[in-house]
């Protein structure tokens, strides 16, 4: 299965390009792209996103901008959040798309929250500045210009920063602090070969006037793919509504997040397009997640919100 680097091909007119936004790792790209054709979208790897005046070494922010753990400097993530996408050439990179999806992957840098806070600085759990830099830059501009957003997990999250929420590092840590043992509910411990594996867990839908209830037409979501330490803490002060939570330990964690004053920007923890992807490669696990038709209900919803605007 192909998808297109974006300016590309030109699409029928009755095609919705759904722009996946930019990281480094392409393969990543896999299950969203398969999710989103599945869906009779046409998906389309969006270009990186940089900021006016920050210099790089090919796709790479020049190690001047960040700290010893990669994390974004405080002066650098000030003016990202300051300036975003203004004074760069984001318009003409994103003519044609009709909608984005935002991945999952790494930390963000904690110098890009509405209350920068210290890294968490747990060995294996790294930032990527460089990607954060243009996803920030990539859903600011969504957001300004009503473009439909789907966030899936990290994409959450970057919904949740740029829109000013606030960002819990660690679970673990969370709940240590409260004195409080964590289950790892929402991301498996490593394996005898250190490796780590989605886990299933169900995630209850708290309004049904919500797009996240229009797409799993329940009160709750059974065995959403999970994976993540990270969730947003609070959308207090904000545009956002939570929509979805899962009750761990006696706390609520968010689960989804919307904001209703855009035409379709939904933010999930969790992985539909894994869900998918196990389902299509038949993998043993498969039966333990979400259905296939299930997972490409987001893309669905996504799409046909995009379509809907453009009526």
């Amino acid at each position: 299965m192909v998808w297109l680097c974006l300016g590309g091909v030109t699409s029928a007119q009755d095609v919705v390009r759904v722009g996946m936004a930019w990281q480094p790792d392409e393969k990543a790209y896999e299950r969203v792209a398969w999710s989103i054709e599945l869906a009779d979208g046409e998906a389309v790897i969006l270009p990186q996103m940089r900021p006016a005046g920050f210099d790089y070494d090919s796709t790479e922010l020049q190690s001047k901008y960040l700290d010893s753990d990669g994390v974004l400097l405080q002066q650098y993530a000030d003016q990202v959040k300051r300036n975003t996408y203004h004074g760069t050439t984001i318009d003409s990179l994103m003519k044609g798309i009709d909608a984005v999806v935002f991945l999952g992957g790494e930390d963000i840098s904690s110098t890009l929250f509405r209350e920068p806070q210290p890294w968490h600085g747990i060995a294996g759990d790294v930032c990527n500045a460089t990607r954060d830099v243009s996803e920030y830059l990539t859903m600011s501009y969504c957001l300004d210009h009503d473009i439909p957003v789907l966030c899936l997990c990290r994409g959450m999250q970057m919904l949740g920063v740029v829109s000013g929420a606030t960002l819990i590092q660690d679970l673990g840590t969370y709940y240590s602090v409260q004195g409080v043992d964590y289950n790892n509910l929402h991301r498996s411990v490593r394996d005898e070969n250190g490796k780590r594996h989605y886990t299933p867990h169900d995630v209850q839908v708290t309004d049904r006037s919500s797009l996240l209830y229009s797409i799993a037409l329940s009160d709750e979501i059974k065995n959403a793919p999970s994976w993540h330490h990270q969730v947003v803490g609070s959308v207090e002060g904000t545009e956002l509504k939570v929509t979805g939570i899962t009750p761990t330990q006696g706390t609520d964690i968010i689960e989804a997040i919307e904001r209703n004053d855009k035409t379709f920007a939904l933010g999930v923890q969790f992985h539909p397009e894994e869900a998918v992807c196990q389902h299509l490669n038949n993998s043993p696990t498969a039966g333990t997640f979400m259905q296939l038709y299930e997972g490409v209900n987001y893309f669905k919803a996504l799409i046909n919100s995009s379509k809907q605007a453009n009526k």
